[in-house]
């Protein structure tokens, strides 16, 4: 069974052939993040003008590689939520459209899903399994009993790990997007330069809103007198915040695996790429470690795709999109 995904939850635009939720048949993608940089985010406006620009060519693109007829599809699915609503739109408008005038099946995703889907592209892994989902808009650990059926087990109170990613790299001057630049000042960094802490919450959830204020209280301390960055211990400072993200992270995540009695872990999201946060579930014997591809963990059509095979639902054409997770 062949789907076709789109994607635009964001600043990436994204259409993709996904064979039976497992292999990739063709796949296109174009980032905003260059456009958004000179902005030190996404503007919505602008990544919605952008996706109308150039999603029917990126849908041309895909059907020509994959060299079918659209009418023998299984359906057309997009992400309708959560994300940002003018750029859920133009996605799910473009899918209705495919799917009317193929006489197809509409397939709603949700995006976080789509995430934790992105590690059945050229695996094994089947459920059940505890998910770690990390991104700009959300951090969740999710008990997956099966394909369609999920638990949110613990999630942040406040900021998600990757929107303190980019505060954090924005006070060190490291610019957007935030998780990689981090990533890369803080291999060259002591992570325990600086010891902040993580916050303070009972159970599975997060928060991470004391940490970036730790952080924003430690440059300030530390700032030349010419109130520049440019004498700041970057790298010891990216290091220490990026360890205190991500040992609560993994710990919190262990804890809830080993709880459940359940031997598959699954990463998700992109924090996901993150390659310190990586190493350490790599390092686990008793589990086994799911994570997708540096290029999957980030907002992308293929994971879309699969999650219209596992768990996407056909709808009506009168579905609309959602910003915030239901």
């Amino acid at each position: 069974m062949l789907f076709l995904g789109l994607e635009s939850s964001c600043d990436e635009t994204a259409v993709a052939i996904v064979e039976d939720g497992r292999k990739v048949i063709a796949s296109r993608l174009i980032s905003q993040t260059e456009v958004h940089k000179a902005f030190g985010g996404v503007v919505p406006e602008v990544a919605a003008r952008r996706h109308l620009e150039v999603i029917n060519d990126l849908v041309e693109e895909v059907l020509d590689e994959a060299a079918i007829d659209p009418r023998t599809l299984a359906g057309v699915a997009c992400t309708t939520g959560p994300g940002l609503i003018g750029t859920l739109l133009v996605g799910l408008s473009c899918a209705k459209a495919l799917a009317w005038s193929y006489g197809l099946p509409l397939l709603a995703v949700d995006h976080i899903f789509a995430h934790v889907c992105a590690n059945y592209i050229d695996t094994e892994l089947e459920p059940p399994f505890v998910a770690l989902v990390v991104s700009g808009g959300h951090t969740q650990i999710m008990h997956f009993e099966d394909y369609k059926h999920a638990t949110i087990v613990g999630q942040t109170i406040d900021d998600a790990s990757g929107e303190a990613y980019d505060k954090v790299a924005r006070l060190l001057g490291l610019g957007y997007p935030g998780g990689p630049a981090i990533d890369q000042a803080a291999i060259k960094g002591n992570p325990k330069a600086f010891r902040f802490p993580e916050g303070v919450v009972a159970g599975s959830d997060f928060s991470f809103s004391g940490l970036k204020t730790a952080v924003m209280r430690t440059v300030e301390n530390l700032k030349a007198d010419d109130n520049t960055v440019s004498r700041l211990p970057v790298n010891d400072l990216a290091a220490s915040f990026q360890d205190a993200v991500n040992r609560v992270l993994f710990r919190k995540t262990l804890a809830v695996a080993e709880s459940a009695g359940i031997s598959q872990i699954v990463l998700a999201g992109g924090v996901a790429a993150n390659s310190d946060l990586r190493k350490r579930f790599e390092s686990l014997d008793k589990f086994r470690v799911f994570r997708p591809t540096p290029a999957l963990c980030t907002d992308n059509a293929v994971m879309v795709a699969a999650a219209a095979f596992y768990s996407g639902e056909p709808v009506s054409f009168s579905v609309s999109a959602y910003s915030r997770q239901r």
